[in-house]
């Protein structure tokens, strides 16, 4: 009894690989033309999204000032000053104060007041990266930030008027912008006390 099932067995794997065999083939033969058409420096590397994101960050700090690479590179955002009278009008009354935009990696642009801590807007604009093989289809973090930078100080107006613009609090919790103001205020007084602190152009440090 147990020779005829284990024959029966046999017989029955036999068939299951003879059926499968050829889905088997197409699908390496599939394998192998892709393999055939993408160049061997597409194939997927761990390190690939690291080297892109360097490059970016080099990108980056040669096309900002020092003062905004200085702050993307201690706080992860960079601020960039509205166009005043000629930009935007906020949805809330500014009573005439200047604003300001604080600009994220991956995440909606927010237009705030600098006087007051008030937040007005978020304006979600994406930038997909359309080069790449594998991996995500958006653009390294710095590239972003890049690509929202040169929108702003390019052609503001257009930024807004093109972006989906929500109240605060639509994607980011006003709760961390609030801190990452606060950050910015208590990075720029430091940034302020040590160029106090550097000599003066005949050596001398200025007094306090």
């Amino acid at each position: 009894m147990a020779v005829a099932l284990s024959a029966t067995a046999i017989v029955i794997l036999a068939l299951l690989w003879e059926v499968s065999l050829p889905r088997l083939e197409r699908w390496l033969d599939t394998r192998r033309a892709r393999r055939e058409l993408l160049p061997g420096e597409h194939f997927f590397d761990p390190g690939r999204e690291r080297r892109a994101e360097q490059r970016a960050r080099e990108l980056l700090q040669s096309c900002v000032n020092d003062e905004e690479w200085a702050m993307y590179r201690d706080l992860g955002f960079i601020r960039v000053w509205g166009a005043g009278a000629d930009g935007p009008e906020p949805r809330v009354d500014t009573g005439g104060a200047p604003y300001a935009y604080l600009i994220y990696p991956h995440k909606p642009i927010v237009c705030y007041l600098p006087q007051t801590g008030a937040l007005l807007n978020e304006y979600c604009v994406e930038f997909p990266d359309e080069t790449r093989p594998f991996g995500s289809a958006r653009l390294p973090s710095s590239d972003d930030v890049l690509a929202k930078w040169m929108a702003l100080t390019g052609d503001e107006q257009r930024l807004v008027g093109t972006a989906n613009m929500h109240l605060p609090g639509r994607q980011i919790d006003p709760k961390q912008v609030r801190r990452d103001l606060w950050r910015l205020g208590e990075w720029e007084r430091q940034r302020a006390a040590r160029e106090r602190r550097q000599p003066g152009p005949g050596g001398a440090i200025p007094a306090p």
